[in-house]
C-alpha cells in the first residue's frame, strides 16, 4: 500500500454516480497515535468463565507471531489482536482516534527503530478505545511501545454509490469492500449486498460490547471453538450477527443483521470471546449473508500488500 492508501485512490478514480451526480469525496483526517503498552490493573490474574486463574497474555500492546488468517481460538491468549495497538495519552483525543480510524486506513511509524514502515488499521477494540494496526512482520518486530504512528483517517459517513437504501457502510476505508471477495455488489436494477461470512451467530451471542458505540467498540460473541463443533473462525474473517443493530450504540433488533470483521482472539472470561468490528448493518432485505465456513476469505495481510 502506498501512503496515499485506499481512500485516496477510491476518490480520485470516482467518476459520476448513478444518477449523474458528482459523488462527494470523503473527507480525511491525519490522526496520531501511541504504540500501546500493556497494563494490568491489581494483581496479574484474571479468572476464567470455570473459575480458574490466568494471565491475560496478548491483550494490547505489540502482538507478535499472530496475524490476518490465524485462528481466533489461541489456548494462551486474551483478547490478543496481531500487531501494534495505538492509543492517545490525551483522552479525548484517544476516543476521537478510535471513532475516526477505520479498516483499511493506512498507518506510518513516524519515531523509533521503525520509522518510515507503513501498515493499515484492521480493526478496533473498547474500554478506552484501542486502534488496531497490522505491519509486516520485520516492520513489527522494531517497534516498541510508544513509537508515534500517523493514521490517514478516512470512511466514517462515507455512502458509497450502489449500497442498498437502509444499510449502512462504517468503520469502513472507502476502498475496504473491493479487497474483500466474499463481498458482492448487487447488480445495476438494485438488491441486496451479497456477504459471504465464515458464520453467522445469533445476537443472543453477543457479550462485551452490547449497547456500546460501535464506532468506537468491537463486540465479543460467545463463539464455540471448532473442537467443539463450532466454526472455524480466523482473524480477519467476516462474521454476522442476526437480529442486531449496530448503526449506533449496539443492541437487539429483530429482522436485521450486522456484518463485522473478526480483530481479536477468544478469552477465557465470562461474556467474552473472538471480537468483530462492525462494518455493515441493515435490515436483512438489504444484505444477502452467505455461510462460508469451508471457503471463506476474509481480510488478508496479502490483500493489504503487507506480506
Amino acid at each position: 500500500m502506498t501512503s496515499t492508501g485506499l481512500a485516496s485512490t477510491v476518490a480520485a478514480s470516482t467518476g459520476p454516480s448513478s444518477t449523474g451526480e458528482q459523488p462527494l469525496r470523503p473527507v480525511a483526517v491525519n490522526l496520531l497515535g501511541h504504540v500501546e503498552h500493556p497494563v494490568i490493573d491489581g494483581g496479574p490474574y484474571r479468572v476464567s468463565a470455570d473459575g480458574k486463574p490466568y494471565l491475560p497474555v496478548g491483550d494490547g500492546g505489540i502482538v507478535l507471531g499472530l496475524s490476518l488468517g490465524d485462528s481466533a481460538f489461541v489456548p494462551c491468549a486474551d483478547h490478543a489482536a496481531s500487531g501494534a495497538c495505538l492509543v492517545h495519552p490525551d483522552p479525548a483525543a484517544r476516543h476521537a482516534l478510535t471513532a475516526y480510524s477505520c479498516i483499511g486506513n493506512p498507518v506510518t511509524v513516524r519515531t523509533g527503530h521503525a520509522a518510515g514502515a507503513t501498515g493499515a488499521v484492521i480493526g478496533k477494540r473498547g474500554e478506552d478505545g484501542r486502534v488496531i494496526t497490522a505491519f509486516r512482520p520485520g516492520d513489527l518486530a522494531r517497534m516498541r511501545p510508544g513509537d508515534q504512528v500517523a493514521v490517514r483517517s478516512c470512511g466514517q459517513g462515507h455512502r458509497p454509490d450502489g449500497l442498498p437504501d437502509g444499510l449502512t457502510l462504517l468503520n469502513a476505508d472507502p476502498g475496504l469492500l473491493a479487497l474483500l471477495p466474499s463481498v458482492t455488489w448487487p447488480p445495476a436494477g438494485g438488491g441486496p449486498l451479497a456477504a459471504g461470512v465464515r458464520c453467522a451467530a445469533p445476537s443472543k451471542l453477543s457479550g462485551n460490547g452490547l449497547g456500546r458505540p460501535s464506532a468506537a467498540w468491537c463486540l465479543d460473541l460467545s463463539l464455540a471453538p471448532p473442537a467443539h463443533g463450532g466454526a472455524d473462525v480466523r482473524l480477519g474473517d467476516l462474521v454476522a450477527v442476526t437480529d442486531l443493530d449496530a448503526r449506533f450504540n449496539m443492541g437487539f433488533r429483530r429482522g436485521w443483521v450486522t456484518v463485522g470483521v473478526v480483530v481479536h482472539t477468544d478469552s477465557p472470561l465470562p461474556g467474552h470471546g473472538p471480537g468483530i468490528t462492525p462494518i455493515l448493518t441493515g435490515p436483512a432485505s438489504t444484505l444477502d449473508v452467505r455461510s462460508e465456513p469451508a471457503g471463506h476469505t476474509g481480510l488478508t495481510a496479502a490483500a493489504l500488500k503487507l506480506q
